[in-house]
């Protein structure tokens, strides 16, 4: 049970995140997300085989069922149609981390309402930790991350274009970036200094995902 409400979490999560680009496109002139039936919590048109199913498989057997993470279907963007080009790219790119921050805090909220009992209290921690694996993990800067996008955004238009065609070899990427375990060393210092601005339990997250 507990890992059918973890991965339900986590397919939450992921769809808002790209929910949130596709709003943010289309404020900023692209309406391709919400032509293409994107704009929507229903989890059916975010499900991707790779990235909803066999990459949470892969990373949390690999992990020994000690870290999460996958990814809806990416909402299509015209990064063309957006106005600024540049800024847009940059912009819409942020809009999915920055989703799943938001999210997090308003987790807390309940926390520190006292309106968390024994059974929503690990809960909600693990949809904190969640959010924040998200949208840290989304900023690193290796294709197809929202990262690689932002970065792409604020570079000539030759390393651009050739950071952007970097995408077809994303999941290798991304796969190793995992195992390696780097990401460990980006993650852990920000949720740290999460819980302690919010002054929540170090030591009951360690032991919700130990």
């Amino acid at each position: 049970m507990g890992i059918i409400i973890t991965f339900a979490i986590l397919i939450f999560s992921a769809i808002v995140h790209e929910v949130s680009h596709g709003l943010m496109a289309e404020r900023l002139g692209d309406s391709t997300a919400r032509d293409m039936g994107r704009i929507t919590l229903n989890p059916i048109p975010h499900i991707d085989p790779i990235g909803t199913i066999l990459v949470p498989i892969l990373i949390y057997l690999g992990s020994g069922g000690r870290f999460w993470f996958g990814a809806a279907k990416p909402v299509p963007v015209n990064f063309a149609n957006l106005r600024p080009r540049r800024l847009g790219m940059a912009l819409v790119s942020l809009a999915g981390p920055l989703s799943n921050f938001a999210m997090a805090i308003l987790f807390v909220i309940p926390i520190k309402l006292n309106l968390a009992n024994s059974i929503s209290y690990p809960i909600l921690l693990q949809a904190i930790v969640i959010n924040l694996i998200l949208g840290v993990f989304n900023l690193v800067p290796i294709p197809p991350l929202d990262g690689s996008k932002i970065l792409a955004s604020l570079a000539p238009d030759r390393w651009m274009y050739t950071i952007l065609s970097w995408e077809r070899w994303g999941f290798i990427l991304v796969l190793i970036f995992v195992y390696l375990n780097w990401f460990s060393y980006i993650l852990w210092p920000v949720v740290m200094v999460f819980f302690q601005i919010f002054h929540l339990s170090f030591g009951d997250l360690m032991s919700v995902f130990g």
